[in-house]
């Protein structure tokens, strides 16, 4: 199969022409690469069991791992699922944007798409061109991430390329995705939420409209997933890894640089914060440093996370030392899907 990448230019007839040959794709049972501000998503129609299927092979995801269903407007839910005061509340606060929310399904959701859980994954994306083609196509679209599983998330149409030439017939690029990492999924519980996976949208914004925010045990420890139904994406598998073995390292910032700079060999890279990376000194040749952001701004950091583990696949780094963020308030995205990409090891020095 021809992959074709299709870039969105701000002409209108031009991108209308782009967005209607996606929708006919779509409606026809056929996948295709969408952007949206978080990261780029593996679209086929969430009410055709055909379409998940296609997902899962193309990317090669697990069957049990649920898909998240994008509509494009918040309303929307109720033809997929049973929604909620709640549900209504967090759609009022933080829809359209980067907030899934669970909700039980309605019949018309094949099992398939929600690998098998009598629940459905619902997210309205803000970037316009995802809600014009679910507009366009007239189907909730399940849109998972446009990888390989367990591949670090992409975040630019060529990282699709990467990944998905040959088995998608085309890729719509619109630019960099402005989060860069995938979705808060949350799920109403007790007159408050459970957050399952962490993302842009944090515990202290979602405290502005539920009395009573959960960090499910799974976001900090991705042992306690294993041999468990996954409630949601992101929760039971390892994921967002390159090919390089990560280390990550439990330490304070200068412990970090020095630990790098004896440890580091040739052939291997390191993410240091951008206010430390004047403290690197005499590595051996051959190795590379990555400037992962500042120390203070997680969603800096969040947003270059995914390319960076990227880039080190096409340098063909062999490991990749990450100093271990810190696992709560606004880093707990960060954290999360580091020890996911690290499959949990982590040193502690």
């Amino acid at each position: 199969m021809e992959t074709r990448i299709e870039k969105i230019t701000g002409n209108r007839a031009e991108d209308r022409k782009i967005i209607e040959e996606a929708a006919e794709i779509i409606k026809a049972g056929g996948l295709v690469a969408i952007p949206t501000e978080t990261v780029y998503g593996l679209a086929g129609s969430a009410l055709m069991a055909e379409s998940a299927r296609k997902i899962y092979e193309a990317k090669g995801r697990p069957s049990d791992n649920p898909l998240i269903v994008h509509i494009s407007k918040p309303e929307e839910a109720e033809n997929i699922a049973y929604t909620s005061d709640i549900y209504y509340r967090l759609a009022e606060r933080f829809m359209p944007g980067p907030l899934t929310v669970i909700l039980p399904k309605k019949d018309c959701v094949p099992d398939s798409v929600t690998g098998g859980l009598d629940t459905v994954a619902v997210r309205c994306p803000k970037n316009p061109v995802a809600r014009a083609i679910i507009k366009a196509s007239g189907h909730p679209l399940a849109a998972p991430s446009a990888n390989t599983s367990g591949m670090p998330s992409p975040t630019e149409a060529e990282h699709v390329y990467h990944d998905m030439k040959g088995k998608i017939p085309l890729i719509i690029d619109g630019g960099k995705c402005s989060i860069g990492v995938e979705s808060t999924v949350v799920k109403p519980v007790d007159g408050g939420v459970m957050i399952l996976r962490p993302g842009r949208i944090s515990v202290s914004m979602l405290k502005s409209v539920v009395d009573r925010v959960e960090v499910a045990k799974a976001v900090t420890d991705p042992e306690i997933a294993e041999g468990q139904k996954a409630e949601s994406p992101g929760m039971k598998y390892r994921h967002y890894s390159p090919k390089a073995d990560i280390i990550l390292i439990d330490s304070g910032h200068d412990r970090f640089v020095s630990y790098v700079c004896e440890n580091i060999k040739k052939g291997e890279g390191a993410l240091i914060t951008t206010e430390y990376l004047g403290k690197i000194r005499d590595l051996p040749e051959g190795c590379v440093i990555f400037d992962a952001g500042g120390t203070k701004l997680a969603s800096e950091r969040n947003r270059r996370i995914f390319s960076i583990l990227r880039r080190a696949d096409d340098l063909g780094l062999r490991r990749l030392y990450i100093q271990l963020p810190p696992s709560g308030g606004q880093f707990l995205a960060l954290y999360n899907r580091v020890i996911r990409a690290a499959g949990g090891k982590i040193i502690k020095i």
